[in-house]
């Protein structure tokens, strides 16, 4: 837990070189920062609302919903109290920025074009072949 903080909550960041960025730390109001115990409390209530949302979040990778993004958003959470999770997201932030850079690369684009192409011709060519061999009739009721 970030209990080492300075009397404004935030510790600086060192060698980031990005002036937008948010300082590293604690963004409780700052009557709970002045009093320890209810610091500690808060810090407690936002990580069990965090782990509560992380865990969604992991029940819904398998199941339908959105589990990334609500993964994303307890870690969002844990990011307004520990500086761990700030640098976390930090860090996603950067390689998302990255992969969406790469992504929008000409070469990548077509690459990507050309290969979800040749992927959807042999989906058609599979479901022609079905059709033509058994019409249009769902697998399960196919006679044996």
């Amino acid at each position: 837990m970030n209990t080492g903080s300075d009397e404004t909550g935030d510790v600086a960041t060192a060698g980031d070189g990005a002036e937008n960025e948010r300082a590293l730390g604690s963004r409780a109001p700052q009557f709970i920062k002045a009093r320890r115990a209810l610091h500690v409390s808060w810090q407690v209530g936002v990580f069990v609302v965090g782990l509560a949302v992380v865990v969604a979040g992991v029940i819904m990778l398998p199941l339908p919903g959105p589990g990334w993004l609500v993964i994303f958003g307890g870690m969002a959470i844990w990011a307004t109290e520990f500086v761990w999770a700030q640098l976390v997201l930090r860090w996603t932030k950067r390689k998302v920025t990255e992969a969406t850079q790469r992504a929008l690369d000409p070469k990548v684009r077509r690459r990507n074009i050309i290969l979800t192409s040749v992927g959807l011709v042999i989906v058609a060519v599979l479901v022609g072949v079905y059709l033509w061999k058994f019409g249009f009739v769902m697998p399960w009721s196919i006679p044996e």
